[in-house]
């Protein structure tokens, strides 16, 4: 494993199994917890944490009143940020964002914005005047591969959680008047689901990459889907190409998949919610 460790997986490749004893098509065991059963980030409006085998993330959704841009009066702000410290994994050092973290800070960028998971103008709460702005944060406790899957589930899982008070104008004074014991759910359109794959010798396909998968592969992709089987976004950053026939493939389990995690996702929401 350690002299030749492409040899080493692709001997159990050739018997369509991983070294972690898991199929080619298998998920790792998938966990997530919601809101204030988080007590480390009892300041969030909403919070998750999800594990994906041992990668481990947890979102914090900040909400904040702000003025709207002068070019969208009525719509809100959605600020995601996805965090890699030196205390997930060796490969990353402390200091400013590395290349993988930007990258996987611009990837759920696109994602909400495709999928529009939120639309901006439910975040308006007096046109030209005041909006809400959500900072997501997205922080890697645990890094074991397959950042973005985990990424998208923690998100979508957090947003799920965020209560927003109830705010309106004074308009004699014109200042903002924040009700703190009446609060809304955030409207969630879309649920986008992300499944990530690596591709092995330019031919065969594996779900859910450990990290020591993804070193060793010749390309990944990312596929996300919503509820409704659409497509909302596909993420293949270079590496080998994919036949038609191969990216269906990868669709179709992405679908799949999507069914899983939102059975997960409502199962948890449904038991931390008060009867």
């Amino acid at each position: 494993r350690t002299v030749e460790p492409l040899e080493y997986y692709r001997r159990f490749l050739k018997e369509n199994c991983r070294p972690d004893g898991r199929e080619l098509g298998e998920f790792r065991t998938t966990t997530v917890n919601i809101g204030k059963c988080l007590c480390s980030i009892t300041t969030a409006d909403g919070s998750a944490l999800v594990k994906l085998g041992n990668t481990t993330v947890i979102c914090g959704v900040k909400a904040e009143l702000a003025a709207p841009a002068a070019d969208s009066v009525n719509k809100g702000y959605i600020v995601p940020n996805v965090e890699l410290p030196s205390l997930c994994a060796e490969r990353f050092r402390s200091g400013p964002p590395g290349e993988e973290a930007q990258a996987a800070s611009q990837f759920i960028a696109d994602v909400i914005e495709n999928s529009q998971m939120i639309v901006k103008e439910d975040l308006c709460i007096a046109s030209g005047k005041l909006v809400w702005v959500l900072y997501c944060d997205i922080i890697c406790l645990d890094y074991d591969g397959n950042l973005l899957d985990a990424s998208v589930f923690a998100l979508l899982a957090a947003l799920k959680n965020v209560q927003l008070p109830s705010v309106t104008i004074n308009e004699e004074t014109g200042l903002s008047e924040v009700n703190l014991k009446q609060k809304n759910p955030l409207i969630i359109r879309k649920h986008p689901v992300a499944t990530s794959f690596a591709v092995f010798d330019d031919t065969l396909l594996i779900v859910d990459p450990t990290a020591e998968e993804e070193d060793l592969a010749t390309g990944t992709v990312t596929i996300v889907t919503d509820e409704e089987s659409r497509l909302c976004s596909v993420h293949k950053p270079g590496g080998s190409p994919l036949t038609g026939a191969k990216l269906q493939d990868c669709i179709s389990r992405a679908i799949t998949r999507h069914k899983e995690v939102k059975k997960l996702i409502d199962k948890v929401i449904k038991s931390i919610t008060p009867k």
